[in-house]
C-alpha cells in the first residue's frame, strides 16, 4: 500500500483522481490539497466519495506532501514546477498533470505558456508519461510530465503509421473536437454550456499550447521533424475528445487492409487501445468514464488519403486514467489496476 497526495483536489482532473484512486487497492490517498477549501471534507464538497475518502483538504505544504510515496499534480500549469523538486529531494515521485514538464526546451515552454520556467534542470529528467511510447522509462522514473488530452489522442492515432515511414510526416492534419470540461472548472463564460449549448466552434486556429507538445511526440516517432496543422474545436458536450487525423499515403499500392493490421500488431498488447473493425467510426461515449482510446482506420475511395478516428474521455485517459496508469508502472502494479472501468452508457 502507498500513500498518494493530490495537489489540486477540487478541480476536475483532481475529482477524477480522487474517483480513480477511491478504489486503487494499492493506494491510500492521505493528503487532498485545496487552498480555496481547507478544512472542510472532501466528501463535504463532493458527496458522491462519501465512504471512500476520508480526507479533509490542506493547504499545499511540502512537510506534509512530503510523507507520501507519490504526488499528483492536478493544478493549472506553473504550480507543480514550484514544488517538485523539494519533493523529490525528500524521495518522493512526482506525477505532474499539467504542462509543467513536458516540453523538452524551456524557452519553448516560456514561449507558450507565458512564464519562466521554475526548474528547467528538471526538464530533462522528467519522463513524458505516454506508456504506449515510454514504458520501460515510466517503471524507473521519479518525475512523470502526463501528457495533454489533445496530444494523446492525436498522437495514438498517428504513430503506427508514422513510425513505420508510410504517411508523408510533413503534412499532417489534426482536426480535434473536445468537450467543455477540457477547459477547467473555473467560472469562465465562453465555456458555461449556456455558452457553447447549441453551438460549435474552432478555437486556438493560429497556435493552441498543445500543438509543440504534439510535434515533439511525432518528431520523436519520425526520427525526423514533422510538419503538423492541428485545429481544435469545442463541442457542446461535457467530456470527450474526438480526433479526426489526415495523412497521405507515402507509397503507392498500400491497402485499408495493410494499415489494419499495422495498427492491430501495434496495439496488440496495449489494454487501453481499441483498434476497431474495419469501417467502425468510433463515439466519445463508447470511451466516456474509461481509460480506453478507440481507434478506427479508413482510406476514403481507396486513395492516398488515409483518415483515423481516435477517441478518449479527456478527464481519463486524457488525464488522471493515463496518471494512474503511469503510477501503476512506477510502483510495479499490474498496469491496469484501478482503470478496469467500462464505458458510461449512455
Amino acid at each position: 500500500m502507498i500513500r498518494a497526495g493530490i495537489v489540486g483536489g477540487t478541480g476536475y482532473t483532481g475529482v477524477e483522481l480522487l474517483r480513480i484512486l477511491a478504489l486503487h487497492a494499492e493506494v491510500e490517498v492521505s493528503v487532498v490539497t485545496s487552498r480555496a477549501d481547507a478544512g472542510l471534507r472532501v466528501d463535504a464538497l463532493y458527496p458522491s466519495l462519501r465512504g471512500v475518502i476520508d480526507a479533509i483538504f490542506s493547504t499545499p505544504d511540502v512537510d506534509t506532501l512530503a510523507q507520501c510515496d507519490v504526488v499528483f499534480f492536478a493544478t493549472p500549469n506553473g504550480t507543480a514546477m514550484l514544488m517538485a523538486e523539494q519533493l523529490l529531494a525528500r524521495g518522493v515521485r512526482v506525477i505532474d498533470l499539467s504542462a509543467d514538464f513536458r516540453l523538452k526546451d524551456a524557452q519553448d515552454w516560456s514561449k507558450w505558456y507565458g512564464m519562466e520556467h521554475a526548474c528547467p534542470d528538471l526538464i530533462n529528467e522528467a519522463i513524458y508519461g505516454l506508456p504506449e511510447v515510454n514504458r520501460e522509462a515510466i517503471r524507473k522514473a521519479r518525475l512523470i510530465a502526463c501528457p495533454g488530452c489533445y496530444p494523446t489522442a492525436v498522437q495514438l492515432g498517428f504513430l503506427p503509421l508514422i513510425e513505420n515511414g508510410l504517411i508523408d510526416s510533413e503534412h499532417l492534419i489534426a482536426d480535434v473536437k473536445s468537450g467543455v470540461s477540457g477547459a477547467g472548472r473555473k467560472a469562465e463564460l465562453a465555456t458555461l454550456m449556456s455558452e457553447t449549448g447549441e453551438s460549435f466552434k474552432a478555437y486556438a486556429v493560429s497556435g493552441h499550447r498543445h500543438l509543440p507538445e504534439i510535434i515533439q511526440g511525432l518528431n520523436v516517432a519520425a526520427g525526423k521533424p514533422v510538419g503538423l496543422t492541428f485545429v481544435p474545436h469545442l463541442t457542446p458536450m461535457i467530456r470527450g475528445i474526438h480526433a479526426t487525423l489526415y495523412g497521405q499515403l507515402s507509397g503507392d499500392g498500400i491497402s485499408l487492409a495493410a494499415i489494419q493490421s499495422l495498427f492491430e500488431q501495434r496495439y496488440r498488447n496495449e489494454m487501453f487501445v481499441d483498434v476497431l473493425p474495419p469501417g467502425s467510426h468510433p463515439d466519445t461515449r463508447n470511451v466516456r468514464g474509461s481509460n480506453n482510446c478507440q481507434i478506427s482506420i479508413h482510406q476514403p475511395q481507396g486513395g492516398q488519403t488515409v483518415v483515423i478516428l481516435s477517441v478518449i474521455d479527456n478527464l481519463v485517459k486524457g488525464a488522471a486514467g493515463q496518471a494512474v496508469q503511469n503510477m501503476n508502472l512506477m510502483f510495479g502494479f499490474k498496469e491496469d489496476l484501478g482503470l478496469k472501468t467500462l464505458a458510461l452508457y449512455p
